[in-house]
């Protein structure tokens, strides 16, 4: 399964945010949306790093003034993309070897997408569930 079926099952939304938006901002925009992690974003809409929630508790705890710190000072950078055509399978690998959460999907040098652990796994057990049904019809018939 490449992650363009994963995009199409999951949609294509995805929230990005400037390097120099504060981290306030950030966390307002991340609590809003209910999301663990905003890309950010160069003015012409091409990522370049990410700030997960885990970035936010890591940078805070050694923070001395939190409040004055920005997207681009607590992101990571680079941020590590994928492409549509990617397999899904892999990306999953990938992304729970290298201990991170989300991936932004890029196409052309345009963000077009991100996609979490949870769409990878959802997806894969999905792709199971009809391999069963699949068997199981079968059987029946056999």
């Amino acid at each position: 399964m490449k992650l363009e079926s994963v995009l199409a099952a999951k949609g294509p939304q995805v929230f990005t945010t400037p390097a120099s938006a504060s981290i306030g901002t950030a966390i307002a925009a991340l609590a809003r949306n209910n999301i663990g992690a905003l890309i950010v974003v160069d003015e012409a809409g091409i990522p370049f790093g990410i700030l997960s929630e885990r970035d936010i508790i890591r940078h805070f705890a050694a923070a001395d003034d939190p409040e004055k710190a920005t997207v681009g000072d607590w992101m990571a950078s680079p941020v590590m993309v994928a492409s549509p055509a990617d397999d899904a399978e892999a990306v999953l690998r990938t992304m729970t070897s290298r201990r991170f959460r989300h991936m932004p999907v890029v196409e052309s040098g345009r963000l077009v997408g991100m996609v979490t652990i949870g769409d990878l796994v959802k997806a894969q057990l999905n792709e199971y569930r009809g391999a069963v049904e699949t068997l199981e019809t079968q059987l029946m018939d056999a």
